[in-house]
């Protein structure tokens, strides 16, 4: 199983490496000497867009990309190749007197995270990177967008994680992963911060978008983005819907997991309301594909119990919204086998060392210790 965290990593990361900024292709030879104290993470600035990273290691780690998200997990010896998105907060310039911007309105959380900057991070777990290539890759190469909050998002420090960050890991090379989703989001702030348009201007005929809110669009005390279920906030789900079709991407509806609340029966309880029904209404009424978390969650929490549980979520348990490592990888399984159930195209690129996953028997947690 991976580690728990990012802050356990080894700090054996590549020293500072050339830059070629003319060049297609950035090529680096590295000596299979570990570094014992390089002072931070290999990063190189790149144009946004994905790149196809090479990495040759002499012997088992795992490696990570720009906030913590998992690309490999215990990869042997040998050469491994990943796909990894980045991007920056620019926007096309609107036409003039034209509503809009020329940049995602990022809040104060955001200022220096590692997935919006101008560079390529990465980090692994064992100084045994021997070879580095990172190349980019064609236009045709389909690309998952995450539109969601802060379940799904990139979380950049440790020990909070989310199904976002380790949903890579179960891809093959030859399809990126670009998060776009953001602690506190909702349907209406994700779009009137430009973050949708940041995704509508690079979304294109192939892709997916992966649309997951809920958990504060329900929040009535947050008057200027609250959303009824029934109404305004199926509305805005169907505005995503339109605006992936519009562009030729595939959308894919995600109900939100449940909270960590167990009633005296040792069963979940329900504190979403009726917004998971309204995601399955809408997926119906507009024939998108559904993948249905809630459901599977309550599966996963009730497996362990009110007493094991706390190990998936933040805080050993006293954070109930918010997940663990183990926790976020076992809703990305859960994620993956709502991408198989939904006979998705997608499900060509997944690993194949991943079996089919019960979510009723989760991985023992006792293997994250």
């Amino acid at each position: 199983m991976p580690i728990s965290s990012p802050s356990s990593v080894a700090q054996a990361f590549l020293p500072a490496a050339p830059r070629f900024v003319s060049a297609c292709l950035c090529l680096f030879s590295l000596s299979a000497q570990p570094v014992p104290h390089p002072p931070n993470p290999f990063s190189l600035k790149l144009p946004e867009g994905n790149y196809n990273v090479t990495l040759t290691t002499t012997c088992p780690t795992s490696v990570y990309a720009e906030s913590r998200r998992l690309m490999l997990e215990n990869a042997p010896p040998g050469a491994h190749t990943i796909t990894v998105n980045i991007r920056d907060s620019h926007l096309p310039a609107p036409p003039l007197n034209a509503p809009g911007g020329e940049r995602v309105r990022l809040n104060d959380r955001e200022a220096n995270v590692l997935h919006w900057d101008d560079q390529l991070t990465l980090a692994w777990t064992a100084p045994c990177v021997q070879d580095l290539t990172i190349a980019p890759v064609p236009a045709t190469v389909p690309t998952i967008f995450l539109a969601g909050d802060s379940t799904v998002t990139d979380q950049p420090k440790a020990p909070t994680t989310s199904w976002g960050q380790m949903l890579p890991r179960f891809f093959k090379p030859g399809i990126a992963i670009a998060n776009h989703a953001e602690s506190g989001e909702t349907l209406k702030s994700f779009i009137t911060a430009l973050r949708l348009d940041k995704i509508l201007s690079q979304i294109k005929k192939g892709d997916y978008l992966f649309i997951q809110f809920g958990h504060n669009d329900m929040k009535e005390n947050w008057p200027q983005t609250y959303a009824q279920a029934a109404t305004t906030y199926k509305q805005y789900l169907r505005v995503l819907i339109t605006e992936a079709r519009l562009h030729g991407a595939t959308p894919v509806l995600i109900t939100s997991m449940h909270r960590r609340n167990f009633g005296p029966d040792g069963r979940i309880r329900n504190t979403l309301g009726e917004y998971p029904e309204a995601v399955r209404q809408t997926a119906a009424e507009e024939k998108v594909a559904l993948i249905d978390l809630n459901a599977m969650s309550t599966l996963f929490y009730e497996a362990l119990g009110p007493e094991k549980s706390p190990v998936a979520f933040g805080a050993n348990g006293k954070d109930a919204t918010h997940h663990s490592a183990y926790g976020a990888y076992e809703l990305a399984k859960c994620v993956v086998a709502g991408i198989r159930a939904a006979h998705l195209d997608l499900a060509n690129y997944l690993v194949e060392d991943v079996p089919p996953f019960d979510p009723a028997h989760p991985d023992s947690p006792e293997a994250w210790k």
